[in-house]
Order: C-alpha cells, then structure tokens, then sequence
C-alpha cells in the first residue's frame, strides 16, 4: 500500500461515486421527464422510473457498507485506547501482528481476560473464533450496526 498523504487521502468507491449513482441520476430524470412529454408511452415511462427509483433506493442501502467499515475503525480505535490504559503504552506494535478478526475478538473480554487472550494470540496466532472461544465471563457488545 502506497503512502498516505494530503493528494490522495480521499477516498471513493469508484463504481458507486463516478458510475452508477450518475447513470441512476440521469435514468430517473430521463424516466420522469419522459412521463410528461411522451403521452403514448406514459405507463411504460412510469414503470420504468419506478423500478429506477428502486434501484436508487438500493444504492442508497449500500451505505450500509460504509457504516460497516466505520465500525472496523472504531473496534480498531477501542483497541488502541484499551491497550494503552492497560499497558501504558502505544498498540502499534501489537495491533500490527493481529488480525482485525483477534482484534474484534478481544473486545468481548474483560480487562483480566483481555491480557491472558492477547498474550495467547500475539504468541500462538489463535483466530479470533478460537479468542471468542476461549472467553470465559463475556463482554457483550449490543451496540452492533
């Protein structure tokens, strides 16, 4: 991965930004415009900017994955700030050799736990269905999108 800096911190989903929300855009003006201007073919104009506005509403749904990504950084994020109060110091080197699958795993352990598992996965490389496994008294996470 290239490094990160002012020109090219952004980021876009190609596909969603730059292609299809443009081509649905277009479709249902297109699809509406027509319904008023094309008499003889009004049903088939309104069937086909209802099933376009279908198809937007479900691009919209997509934004789903985005609040799913969010919520990796923000696990991620706790982490970081767990392992700091417990340790003192910085999770850069610890959070490189985890997998975001341990990582999101150690979350459902108490503090006592937490270093026992961490420990376990930094030494062994357990997965992160093992790390779940191997709690005892759960941490429950019920704010899940």
């Amino acid at each position: 991965m290239k490094n990160q800096n002012y020109q090219n911190h952004k980021k876009f989903y190609p596909p969603h930004h730059f292609i299809y929300l443009p081509l649905v855009f277009i479709l249902q003006i297109i699809g509406i415009w027509k319904i008023f201007n094309d008499e003889q073919n009004q049903l088939i104009w309104i069937l086909f900017s209802a099933v376009i506005f279908l198809i937007l509403y479900l691009a919209l749904m997509i934004r789903q994955h985005y609040a799913l990504g969010n919520q990796d950084r923000i696990i991620r994020l706790e982490f970081k700030l767990r392992y700091f109060e417990l340790f003192g110091k910085s999770a850069d080197e610890a959070e490189s050799k985890l997998s975001f699958d341990q990582i999101a795993a150690l979350r459902f352990a108490y503090d006592d736990e937490f270093k026992i598992l961490l420990d376990k996965a930094l030494q062994q490389n357990i997965s992160g269905d093992e790390i779940k496994k191997s709690i005892h008294n759960w941490k429950p996470d019920h704010h899940r999108v």
